[in-house]
């Protein structure tokens, strides 16, 4: 999401959600959720003999391109990771204006009691704007730096909000409960998953039946206007593919945003 030309890496800080095994208890109500952070180690164990490894779709090789790491999943190659050094560059100015990131929030419809996770949260830019939709709902803030929970909960404190809860995930997994949550948002942050197939299997998991929606945003791969490093751009197609490949079904493109799709996936 932060990849202008000049800047090498990315700080998403991931991620609500780059993960390893989480979270296996439902939520108890529409808008509320275990209080767990982290997942107990029986639940993580249960959750790994579950969800066995699965490395269907990906492939060892020489980097094609420097600005990513040598493994390739559908033929896409996976994008490096910015660290939360760059912590600053998601609270940048002009970022609102350049992303469109009022238009959207306002694309996603929420409603007052979702539950909504912040998959690659960082220090919480969209986390805090999502919290004031859903004041009867809340947000989970996933991000698998501590140095990135760290710094949520100092801004939570300071703006004093309180229905958002920081949650520490893994490369595969975002710890979050199965079958609660309303509204998953990915900003600019899927592409440099180490483990796409393992954390688009778990989304899936964590989504309510039925009703729930990944809402992915990446840029525009088909336009070459868009400043961006190809490696950090996505196509629709390949979006598609990807999220075909766990079980999740393009329900929408929305194409308001100034470089971004914006792309809605369902759980059938």
């Amino acid at each position: 999401m932060r990849h202008y030309l000049p800047v090498e890496q990315r700080a998403f800080g991931f991620m609500c959600i780059s993960m390893g095994v989480g979270l296996l208890a439902a939520a108890t109500s529409c808008t509320q959720v275990p209080v767990e952070s982290r997942p107990s180690l029986l639940g993580e164990r249960r959750l790994s003999a579950a969800v066995a490894s699965d490395t269907t779709g990906y492939e060892m090789a020489a980097p094609r391109d420097p600005n990513g790491i040598g493994t390739y999943y559908l033929g896409r190659q996976i994008a490096h990771v910015m660290g939360h050094e760059g912590a600053n560059w998601l609270e940048r100015t002009g970022r609102r204006q350049e992303e469109g990131t009022d238009i959207l929030l306002r694309e996603l419809n929420l409603k007052p009691t979702d539950v909504v996770a912040d998959i690659g949260a960082g220090t919480g830019f969209f986390s805090f704007q999502l919290a004031k939709r859903v004041p009867r709902g809340q947000v989970l803030a996933v991000d698998i730096q501590p140095e990135m929970i760290t710094a949520l909960q100092e801004n939570k404190q300071k703006l004093k909000v309180r229905n958002v809860r920081p949650v520490l995930g893994t490369t595969t997994n975002p710890a979050l409960p199965a079958d609660s949550v309303d509204v998953v948002l990915i900003v600019d942050a899927y592409h440099e998953f180490d483990h796409p197939r393992e954390m688009g299997r778990a989304i899936r998991r964590a989504l309510r039946p039925g009703t729930g929606r990944l809402a992915l945003v990446e840029y525009r791969a088909e336009d070459a206007n868009v400043p961006i490093k190809r490696i950090h751009k996505m196509s629709i197609g390949q979006a598609r593919k990807e999220m075909a490949a766990v079980g999740l079904v393009l329900t929408d493109s929305i194409e308001t945003l100034p470089q971004q799709h914006l792309l809605l996936f369902k759980r059938p």
